[in-house]
């Protein structure tokens, strides 16, 4: 949801979604809600990082506090390494409703904070 936000904010930012341990594709929960933004994400691709990839990035960027704690310490070339954590809602449980409640909290948390940090730490160095 966060790589889809993004490169709806800005269609010039490179941006890829990868994991530490990546599901198989994007959650249909996940596409389902983006699209009610106007987001399409089902084409996305979820990677398993490589320390190649780490090297060539700028930014990177955890985002499920999971990913923070699990995150393979690594020395490399990236400048910046960020992160802006939110719950995973791949692991809420309840009804479909409840699950999807959390899913739109995410979601709807994921754009407010990275709206603002790319307002605030990405645009600048775009233009």
């Amino acid at each position: 949801m966060a790589e889809g936000f993004l490169k709806s904010f800005d269609s010039k930012l490179e941006v890829f979604s990868a994991g530490t341990n990546p599901a198989a594709r994007v959650s249909s929960r996940a596409i389902q809600l983006m699209k009610e933004m106007a987001i399409d994400i089902a084409a996305a691709i979820r990677n398993r990082l490589t320390n190649l990839q780490l090297n060539r990035s700028i930014m990177f960027i955890t985002v499920c506090d999971h990913a923070k704690e699990t995150c393979p310490i690594f020395i490399g070339n990236v400048k910046h390494r960020v992160h802006i954590g939110f719950d995973d809602p791949a692991e809420a449980t309840g009804t479909e409703e409840e699950v999807l409640a959390v899913f739109r909290r995410v979601r709807d948390e994921i754009k407010e904070k990275f709206f603002g940090f790319y307002q605030s730490k990405l645009k600048e160095s775009q233009g």
